[in-house]
C-alpha cells in the first residue's frame, strides 16, 4: 500500500508540477479540468448512478468549465459569486452536517447531483483564477488546506479527547476531534503569519492570499484564516457523510493508495471559493478610506 501510494503521489507530481509552474496558466487550467471531471464521474457513482450516468455527469462538468474557460470567465473579476458561492457552502454545509449521514438519502437525487457538479465547477474555475492571479497566491491556497490537515491529525494524535468529552462528528467521521481542528487552525495561523512576513522580505511580486488580507487588516487575516481552516474540515466531513452514505470508504480507485479523486480534494472544494470571496472582499477593503 505505500509502494502504491509513493508511485501514485509522484506520478502525480510529475503531471502537476510542470503544469502549475508553466509559463501561462492554460496547462493547469487543463489539468484541473480532468481531475474535476474525474471527481464528477465519482460523484455520480456514490449518488447510485450506473456507469452511463456517472460519465454524462462528468461530462456535464467538463462542459461547464470548458464552456466558462471559453467565455473568458478566468480573467474576469467575479466577487459577487464568489460570495454567493461561500454563502451556499456554510449554509449548506450546516444543514447537511446536523442532517447527518441519514439525512443525505432524503434530499432527492437530481438536487444532488446538481449539487456536486456545481461546487466542483466553483472550485475549477475558483482554483483555475487563482493560477491567472499567479502561482504564489494559488499556492498560498492550496497550502491552507495541507496545513490544516497534516496540524489537525498530529494534534488530534497528542491530544485527542483531552480537552473535550466528545468527538467532532463520530456519526460521520470517528477520527476526528475538536482537538484536531482547533490544531488545524493554529497551524494555519502560524502558515499565514510566516507566508506574509516571507512575501515581504521577498518583496513578492504577486502577493498571496495572506498578504492581501493582512493588507486590509490584520483582524481580517487571522479571522479568515480560522475560517478557511474550518471551512476545510466541513468540506472533509460533508465528502464523508456522503460516502458513508453510499457504503462507500474511498470516492473511487482512481489513485491508487489514494483512494479516488474526490478524497484529495474535498477539503478544497470550499476552500477555494472562500478564498476567492475573502481575496475580493480585501480588494475591496483596501481600497476604503481609512
Amino acid at each position: 500500500m505505500l509502494k502504491q501510494r509513493i508511485i501514485t503521489a509522484l506520478v502525480l507530481l510529475a503531471i502537476l508540477l510542470p503544469a502549475l509552474f508553466w509559463p501561462t496558466p492554460a496547462p493547469f487550467a487543463a489539468v484541473a479540468l480532468l481531475l474535476i471531471a474525474a471527481g464528477a464521474w465519482e460523484w455520480g457513482r456514490l449518488n447510485g448512478l450506473a456507469q452511463a450516468g456517472s460519465m454524462i455527469t462528468a461530462a456535464i462538468c467538463l462542459l461547464l468549465c470548458a464552456a466558462s474557460w471559453y467565455a473568458g470567465v478566468l480573467r474576469q473579476p467575479l466577487p459577487l459569486l464568489w460570495s454567493v458561492a461561500g454563502a451556499l457552502w456554510v449554509l449548506a454545509g450546516a444543514w447537511l452536517l446536523r442532517a447527518g449521514v441519514a439525512g443525505w438519502p432524503g434530499v432527492p437525487r437530481a438536487l444532488r447531483l446538481a449539487g456536486g457538479v456545481l461546487a466542483l465547477w466553483l472550485a475549477w474555475l475558483a482554483v483555475a483564477q487563482a493560477r491567472e492571479i499567479g502561482v504564489n497566491f494559488l499556492l498560498s491556497i492550496l497550502a491552507l488546506v495541507w496545513v490544516a490537515d497534516i496540524s489537525a491529525y498530529f494534534a488530534g494524535r497528542a491530544f485527542g479527547l483531552k480537552f473535550t468529552r466528545d468527538k467532532l462528528a463520530p456519526g460521520i467521521s470517528p477520527g476526528k476531534s475538536w482537538e484536531g481542528v482547533w490544531g488545524g487552525m493554529l497551524g494555519v495561523l502560524v502558515l499565514a503569519l510566516v507566508w506574509t512576513a516571507a512575501d515581504r522580505l521577498a518583496d513578492a511580486a504577486v502577493p498571496s492570499l495572506y498578504t492581501r488580507l493582512a493588507g486590509a487588516g490584520w483582524w481580517l487575516l487571522v479571522i479568515a484564516a480560522l475560517f478557511l481552516a474550518a471551512m476545510s474540515v466541513v468540506g472533509d466531513l460533508v465528502e464523508s457523510l456522503v460516502k458513508r452514505s453510499a457504503g462507500a470508504k474511498d470516492s473511487s480507485k482512481l489513485l491508487p493508495g489514494h483512494g479516488g479523486v474526490l478524497d484529495r480534494v474535498d477539503a478544497l472544494l470550499p476552500t477555494l471559493p472562500l478564498a476567492m470571496m475573502l481575496a475580493s472582499v480585501a480588494s475591496l477593503a483596501s481600497l476604503s478610506p481609512r
